[in-house]
């Protein structure tokens, strides 16, 4: 039997879809400032390591989990067109997801403990999201404990309104996970579970006041209007491209972060520099 193929730097990007690494940073950054501003740099340094690390794990565990399946409908993917071995791809993801939740841990016992949850949390996707129909709750629950535990290495912790923009983060990743789902089996598409993509500006409108609220509004705007450029390949069946669609509102996490913070202008900036970032890899980086 010959050795299994040494992978390129381009396999290992692929397989951890690595355009969708600037959304982990900026949920990271968006949670470690709702968990108290004044917090440790180096800790936040260290979330954005470990959460790399878990969400690339997490990409590695799953195309090793979808192996079978992807040799029947994904060939292009690293594993069936053998630009990799299945056992390199189950021995790297695993190495990664122990040495991201080793990172997290290092913040403390909360951090420890939200990051263990992560860890289950990609887990039992990555084994169970082709059999269960409500896997998009599985892959929110994902995101859900990666902002809280960036919100656990905070000056404050995890505040009531990190505790809330996780939950309208997860509406947010429910609605593109939803379409994901019909991306790989080809099943209906019905339109109403995508109003579920509403819950971080009803958050936003909530949690705000005043000139925090206007500053909220325009971000906002901005939100809804990429929303709606995304899902134009979804609700105009003539133009229909789910592939699209779900590439787009993965880049619009981290539009979806700074309507979360709604920071002065200077910090916002960064995140429409990751917004930007994640774009530009989708074209060279599949996003799916």
């Amino acid at each position: 039997m010959p050795p299994p193929p040494k992978p390129s730097l381009r396999t290992l990007l692929v397989l951890g879809r690595a355009s969708n690494l600037p959304t982990v940073w900026s949920n990271c950054l968006a949670g470690w400032l709702l968990g108290g501003e004044g917090g440790s740099w180096w800790a936040l340094f260290r979330v954005i390591t470990g959460g790399s690390l878990l969400y690339i794990a997490g990409m590695y565990l799953n195309d090793a989990c979808d192996a079978a399946f992807d040799r029947q409908h994904r060939r292009e993917r690293p594993i069936p067109s053998g630009a990799i071995g299945e056992a390199t791809v189950w021995k790297l993801g695993l190495a990664m997801m122990v040495g991201g939740w080793a990172i997290l841990a290092s913040l403390g016992w909360v951090t420890a403990v939200l990051g263990l949850f992560l860890v289950i949390s990609i887990v039992v996707y990555d084994v169970l999201h082709k059999a269960l129909s409500f896997s998009p709750v599985l892959m929110s629950a994902c995101r859900f404990f990666l902002f809280l535990a960036a919100a656990s290495a905070g000056a404050k912790g995890v505040t009531g309104l990190a505790l809330w923009t996780a939950i309208a983060l997860s509406g947010w990743i429910i609605g593109l996970s939803y379409v994901a789902r019909r991306e790989s089996t080809k099943s209906p598409m019905r339109h109403w579970p995508l109003a579920i993509l509403t819950f971080p500006l009803i958050l936003a409108y909530l949690a705000n006041a005043g000139d925090w609220r206007y500053r909220a509004l325009f971000i906002g705007l901005l939100l809804s209007a990429w929303a709606l450029f995304c899902l134009r390949h979804v609700l105009v069946e003539a133009n229909r491209n789910l592939g699209l669609t779900v590439a787009g509102l993965l880049a619009g996490i981290c539009l979806v972060d700074w309507l979360a913070v709604a920071p002065p202008p200077g910090l916002g900036l960064v995140f429409l520099l990751l917004f930007g970032a994640a774009l530009a890899a989708q074209r060279l980086i599949p996003a799916t």
